[in-house]
């Protein structure tokens, strides 16, 4: 082997080494420095990861939060990276450190481990921590316990959440409802305000003048006036579980509502339910009321919500109800599936999501899932990516047994 390959394994061993004592930690430094292989060299930048990951993983140091920081234990060791950094310095290293995925993971491993959550009220932090729709539940969970001094700052990371989410949902939204509803009759009488361009101009196109530069059809298309009536409407009822293990669900079900809610074309309700019933749609004009009107935690009485729902209905053929839940029901389970059958034997579309969230899974009564199954109603967990088509099936009365095939897969 020449000179050169020899350098490139030597630089390649040392790289190995240098991995390795980055994941041991700092605890392990000592056993590389009286190997045969010698301690790592670690760069300017190498330290600074040390320390930031130290922080949290090092168990020798015992790095607990404080209010100035990061800071050692009674008899722990000092890191290599600077000494006590603030808050907001050790949110800056980890993030221009790692990729925004990893940011999140090591924020969340840093509130459950070292206590961090009893900072997560502090204006600064709040300010410095990167949106992460775990921690915005953390934070819900808590809302009643925020000190006023970080009201505005915990209301403006969840606004950031709903920002990352509303760019993920309404625009898809949006089309799946324009979609679904505009598959109405036509109607013979003339409407400037109803008039269905799409229609007009795909039957039309083989009238283009082009001397004129112009489309002249021959008919004009017009939907249904009846069908923007109120009596008319669709009606979308969400019935959301807001018991302290549906935080990811609350908030896309949150989200997904105020969209709707939006739309004129639709009429939309939004209900959240533990023991008790709160009837939360007068605060869908604002995400940020809706999300903090609920109040996560408690138990669960599925059977009086859904009783409180079915005074809602008026019309159950164009009425969709989802019931948003993990089904760990704590009062009356025979009433409950007597409702639901009762509701969709009515005429309701019945769809039960025992989730709704990006990745994992979910925890639920699998016994009572099967039941509800069983008769005949759609239920799965959805991913948020996924609710825009759900809503385009479900308003197109398609069958959803393909849908929450592919869900369970995924």
């Amino acid at each position: 082997m020449g000179k050169k390959g020899e350098a490139a394994l030597g630089d390649e061993t040392a790289a190995r080494i240098r991995r390795w004592r980055l994941i041991l930690g700092e605890e392990s430094e000592e056993r590389f420095s009286h190997s045969e292989a010698g301690g790592p060299a670690l760069s300017e930048e190498d330290q600074m990861l040390d320390a930031a990951l130290s922080a949290i993983y090092n168990s020798n140091s015992r790095f607990r939060f404080g209010e100035g920081g990061p800071q050692n234990g009674p008899g722990g060791p000092g890191g290599r990276g600077p000494s006590n950094p603030t808050i907001s310095r050790w949110l800056g290293d980890i993030r221009t450190l790692f990729d925004p995925e990893l940011v999140k993971i090591i924020q969340t491993d840093a509130m459950e481990r070292c206590g961090l959550k009893q900072l997560l009220f502090e204006p600064e932090l709040l300010r410095s921590l990167e949106p992460d729709i775990h921690l915005a539940s953390t934070l819900l969970l808590l809302k009643d316990e925020i000190p006023k001094r970080s009201k505005e700052d915990a209301r403006a990371f969840i606004q950031k959440i709903v920002e990352e989410i509303n760019a993920l949902l309404e625009s898809d939204l949006r089309r799946a409802v324009t979609a679904a509803l505009n598959r109405r009759a036509h109607s013979p009488i003339p409407s400037a305000s109803a008039l269905d361009f799409k229609t007009t101009i795909r039957r039309g196109i083989r009238n283009y003048r082009p001397e004129f530069g112009k489309l002249v059809p021959e008919k004009y298309y017009f939907f249904e006036r009846s069908a923007r009536t109120a009596a008319n409407k669709h009606t979308i009822i969400l019935d959301i579980d807001q018991s302290g293990s549906m935080g990811e669900s609350v908030i896309y079900s949150s989200i997904m509502s105020c969209i709707l809610a939006s739309m004129s074309s639709l009429r939309t309700r939004i209900v959240a339910f533990d023991t008790n019933v709160v009837d939360l749609t007068e605060k869908s004009d604002d995400p940020i009321d809706l999300l903090f009107g609920f109040q996560l935690g408690g138990g669960t009485d599925i059977n009086r919500s859904i009783a409180y729902c079915e005074s809602l209905i008026e019309n159950p053929g164009k009425t969709m109800f989802f019931l948003i839940s993990d089904l760990c029901e704590g009062g009356n389970q025979a009433g409950m599936l007597r409702r639901l059958q009762g509701m969709k034997e009515s005429g309701v579309t019945v769809v039960c999501l025992l989730a709704v969230q990006d990745g994992g899974k979910p925890y639920y009564d699998k016994r009572i899932a099967e039941r509800i199954a069983q008769m005949q109603i759609p239920c799965f967990a959805c991913s948020p990516q996924r609710l825009p088509e759900l809503l385009e099936k479900t308003l197109k009365g398609m069958d959803l047994t393909g849908f929450s095939e592919e869900e369970e897969k995924n």
